[in-house]
């Protein structure tokens, strides 16, 4: 039996980060993953890289260019007529990049001598990890004094919408292989994954509805901001019904025909293909959890401290399997902690700073506090806003829609939150992440020079407004 100091199990951004930082700091360190490519192949990289975050951004990315060519280009005077795009190659294209990265992976493992046990991992014991192999070959069991469960998450489904990925009903797996633009395109949950994936088939032709059971839009996203994108989705054609909760669908020889339920009582929509984007729960099933009395919560995350420890001795849990926002970011940090914490190392992470993103255009980004938590928790606190309409960078990008909010402590002017709806709102946060990482006030971010004409300069505006002294509004 083969013994290391550490296995992990999974090789998603949780598990592979946490690999490559324990064998950097000299343990012998092994990861089970069983992902396999279409062709039967193995990959590293989980949902992120294989059907997740990297696939869908470089999907994003391409409509966004074609959508720029049918209304945008001739403002720049840049005259496209009959603009088509191939889809075999954009899927080619993303297949390629995902390709590139997920065989980056398999080298840094390389690189630092980790042990790649390609199949599936269930604890069989407190030390000991039980591996099928994905080739069919016998099965193996690898001893570890030290076992990291980073087995990430799987689709959500509802049991209105039986999902097959080969037919007309797809999860976000398969909305990012889908074969042809749908003339009609159904998306249910209008969350992240469902306003990411939707974007992405309506500026390629598609008409998409979504349909949203709760009644308010991003209710997680502070709410200025979410009316803000509300608005700007709708204008984009995104056709969002909210309090439209699913009660059936029926396959036929056309697509979906599905039934909901509204205000207005049932309705009906019949749709070419239907994206089931309901959110996603930790992928704990088959783990073995319940042999060793590993304990899990009643949604099926592993239960840990603030640490990462399970109630098992040495054995830890992070990214999606355990509480906490389902963010690759969030579970790489994660990774790094624990493989420090083992190496007997103090670790720090921070999670009041960890940044949200979501990928429509514009993008919708934030770290903090929303103003209605404030408001809700008694918090006095300062506001300060900025629109990019009087950005000199988004009017020479075309890209005016949306605003920077900045919420500080009325009291210390410590900053509390960062909202923003705009062009590379996902870049933009990460200045934001950081002065709340050094406990920054508003004023901070109004004291720092920022370069011109940049779009970082609607941050240092909304931070001037906290304290209404803005300069371009």
């Amino acid at each position: 039996m083969n013994k290391y100091d550490v296995v992990v199990i999974g090789g998603g951004p949780a598990g592979y980060v946490a690999a490559i930082r324990c064998a950097q700091l000299g343990l012998k360190t092994a990861c089970v993953e069983s992902w396999q490519t279409p062709a039967g192949k193995g990959a590293l990289g989980g949902t992120c890289l294989n059907v997740g975050c990297i696939p869908s951004k470089a999907l994003l990315d391409s409509s966004h260019h074609f959508s720029f060519l049918g209304k945008q280009a001739a403002e720049h005077g840049i005259q496209v007529d009959n603009a088509t795009i191939d889809v075999k190659k954009m899927m080619a294209r993303k297949d390629k990049i995902v390709k590139a990265l997920t065989g980056g992976v398999a080298s840094l493992f390389k690189k630092h001598n980790i042990d790649w046990l390609q199949g599936h991992g269930h604890l069989s014991g407190e030390k000991q990890v039980h591996i099928t192999p994905n080739d069919g070959s016998d099965k193996q069991t690898v001893e570890a004094d030290q076992i990291i469960i980073a087995t990430g998450s799987v689709p959500a489904g509802i049991g209105q919408a039986e999902v097959d990925n080969s037919g007309p009903i797809v999860d976000s797996t398969g909305a990012l292989a889908l074969a042809e633009v749908p003339a009609k395109l159904g998306v249910i949950g209008a969350g992240v994954i469902g306003l990411e994936l939707g974007s992405v088939w309506k500026r390629l032709g598609a008409e998409v509805v979504v349909l949203e059971a709760q009644d308010s839009f991003l209710p997680g996203v502070d709410a200025q901001i979410a009316a803000e994108a509300h608005k700007s989705l709708k204008k984009q054609g995104l056709d969002i019904r909210l309090g439209a909760q699913v009660s059936a669908t029926k396959k036929n020889r056309n697509g979906v025909r599905v039934s909901y339920q509204d205000s207005d009582g049932e309705q009906t929509l019949d749709v070419d293909k239907l994206i089931v984007a309901v959110g996603r729960r930790p992928n704990t099933d088959s783990l073995g959890a319940e042999a060793i009395g590993l304990k899990l919560d009643q949604s099926g995350f592993i239960q840990v401290d603030d640490h990462c420890r399970t109630n098992v001795s040495g054995i830890w849990a992070i990214g999606d399997v355990v509480r906490g926002p389902m963010l690759a970011h969030k579970a790489m940090d994660e990774g790094v902690a624990v493989a420090e914490r083992i190496a007997g190392q103090t670790a720090h992470m921070d999670y009041d700073t960890i940044p949200w993103v979501i990928y429509t255009w514009p993008e919708i980004a934030w770290v903090g506090r929303t103003e209605e938590a404030l408001k809700q928790d008694g918090i006095d606190y300062k506001s300060g806003t900025f629109p990019f309409m009087a950005s000199g960078r988004a009017r020479g990008m075309g890209d005016t829609e949306g605003l920077v909010k900045v919420l500080a402590d009325a009291g210390n002017d410590t900053i509390l939150g960062v909202h923003i709806f705009g062009p590379s709102a996902s870049e933009l946060i990460a200045e934001a992440v950081t002065a709340m990482s050094f406990d920054a006030s508003s004023e901070d971010i109004a004291r720092t020079i920022h370069a011109h004409p940049t779009l970082s300069e609607a941050l240092h505006e909304a931070a001037l407004a906290v304290d209404q002294r803005t300069l371009h509004l």
